[in-house]
């Protein structure tokens, strides 16, 4: 019953979070993970432990799947290139950079290195945009960077993934481009034929709460589906979504999008609510665990990655 009661009053927070992010023009997700910190050192706050492969699924897919739905294809076919580059070449050269410091001040092995400069380079799909949304940025800017926000991620958990292989010896890192190459492809072969399968379903269903539910048991389906394959489950995901949106409109009514889009964005928010507020909440294990002379090393390593 405590972690109920945790849950309202973290929502309650929230909702008071965001109304004030918007009078101070802060993005939401960053002062939501501050609040987090700052409730991991209150005296008798919980700790919360969650599965890696279940916190992946169950706050990653059905973000990126409400990003993807917002998604213009036009926009990603006229910007690709624009998209290629930040999600490929900024990604794996944030890696590179995260990697070497790691490397050289935390003398971390390579590929655990390698794997720290994954998690760390990707942007977060819903800071960028939260941010986006309280300036006034050209057309061409907002689209390329939501669209790349929707593939950094890919290319960041491939990367990971692989290095993280690499670190307990189970594939060489010069392996890598072939694994990479063909869970790519497979990925949006794969997300394209959950989606033409998604939308035989959804079409033929006449209510708007049955086609809800089914859209969210489909996301995790896919999603998990993809894991067990091998494949990235980021970039099935995001077909998978862009293939349902170009169809919906034609295929379903307009009443039953309406109701779908409200559920989702309300589903979404309470997600990103409990994930940068568990990400904080997190602080304490990790601080805990470090020595004093520790601590100090974890927070100019921090700094100088941040910078």
């Amino acid at each position: 019953m405590a972690l109920f009661e945790l849950t309202l009053i973290l929502l309650l927070i929230a909702v008071a979070l965001t109304a004030l992010s918007r009078r101070l023009e802060i993005p939401y997700p960053s002062l939501l993970a501050l609040a987090g910190v700052a409730l991991a050192f209150v005296p008798g706050a919980p700790t919360i432990e969650i599965d890696p492969e279940l916190a992946l699924a169950l706050f990653i897919a059905p973000v990126l799947l409400d990003a993807a739905y917002d998604t213009s294809l036009r926009d990603l076919k006229r910007y690709r290139l624009s998209l290629l580059l930040l999600a490929l070449g900024a990604v794996v050269f944030t890696t590179v950079v995260v990697a070497f410091v790691g490397w050289k001040m935390a003398g971390l092995p390579i590929a655990a290195a390698i794997a720290l400069g994954a998690i760390v380079a990707p942007p977060d799909a819903v800071a960028a945009s939260a941010v986006l949304g309280q300036f006034r940025v050209p057309h061409r800017i907002t689209a390329i960077v939501q669209g790349e926000s929707l593939l950094n991620d890919a290319t960041a958990l491939l990367i990971y993934r692989i290095s993280v292989s690499a670190a307990i010896g189970s594939v060489m890192l010069k392996d890598a481009v072939p694994v990479i190459l063909l869970a790519t492809i497979g990925s949006v072969v794969a997300g394209y034929v959950f989606g033409r399968v998604s939308l035989l379903a959804l079409t033929r269903i006449e209510d708007a709460a049955s086609s809800t539910v089914v859209q969210f048991a489909g996301t995790f389906a896919v999603w998990i589906i993809a894991d067990k394959l091998g494949l990235s489950a980021i970039i099935t995901i995001v077909v998978y979504a862009i293939t349902i949106a170009r169809t919906a409109p034609r295929r379903m009514s307009a009443r039953r999008r309406v109701s779908t889009y409200s559920v989702w964005e309300s589903a979404v928010f309470v997600l990103n609510v409990l994930a940068f507020v568990l990400m904080g909440l997190q602080a304490r294990s990790i601080v805990g665990r470090l020595s004093g002379d520790g601590q100090g090393e974890a927070f100019l390593f921090a700094a100088t990655v941040l910078a």
